[in-house]
């Protein structure tokens, strides 16, 4: 089953609490629908998987990707969701290679998603509208900015996807400017 896109978000809303959870996956989804289009995929089936691929860490962070599977599958979910949803997290509490062009692409943003973000919310504008590559390559290089976000895995998610670090962060950038607005990242301009 491919849920509406409204059931997926109130999905998400009941196991995360935590309003930070839930812009990530609004950021995530928003990423993955832009990639969606840039690929010619089904954006309502990636913007999905972008918003639902955390589902269970607000509740259940030490079962993290297994608990989202149990519950995915309890409400009827397709495989094709259930199997994006836990290889975001290949290598790190998963053993789900990330393979379709949609796996790879969930892999390759989610992290960047949250180095994005947290580049906004330092600039002074606190906008994403202004938000340069060059700005983000610059936080990037340095690991103690954004610390929780693993590099390795932007590295490794950019060479699934045949890109180069800058390509992929112009096009995290441009899917998240999109939603600029509910997403809270437009900030002064």
């Amino acid at each position: 089953m491919t849920p509406s896109r409204d059931d997926a978000y109130a999905l998400l809303q009941e196991y995360n609490e935590n309003e930070s959870l839930v812009k990530h996956g609004l950021a995530v989804e928003s990423t993955m629908k832009h990639f969606a289009r840039k690929f010619g995929e089904d954006e309502e089936l990636w913007g999905i998987v972008g918003l639902l691929h955390d589902l269970d860490y607000g509740k259940y962070p030490e079962e993290h990707c297994h608990k989202s599977k149990e519950i995915l599958q309890d409400k009827g979910y397709s495989e094709v969701i259930i199997r994006a949803v836990m290889s975001h997290a290949y290598g790190i509490c998963t053993d789900v290679e990330p393979i379709s062009l949609m796996e790879k692409t969930l892999y390759a943003t989610d992290e960047l998603t949250g180095l994005v973000t947290a580049c906004v919310y330092v600039r002074p504008s606190k906008s994403i509208l202004d938000l340069t590559v060059k700005s983000v390559k610059k936080k990037y290089k340095q690991k103690s900015f954004a610390a929780g976000v693993d590099r390795e895995i932007v590295q490794k998610g950019a060479k699934m996807l045949n890109m180069e670090i800058s390509e992929l962060i112009s096009e995290v950038i441009e899917g998240m400017r999109k939603d600029a607005k509910s997403l809270n990242l437009n900030g002064d301009l």
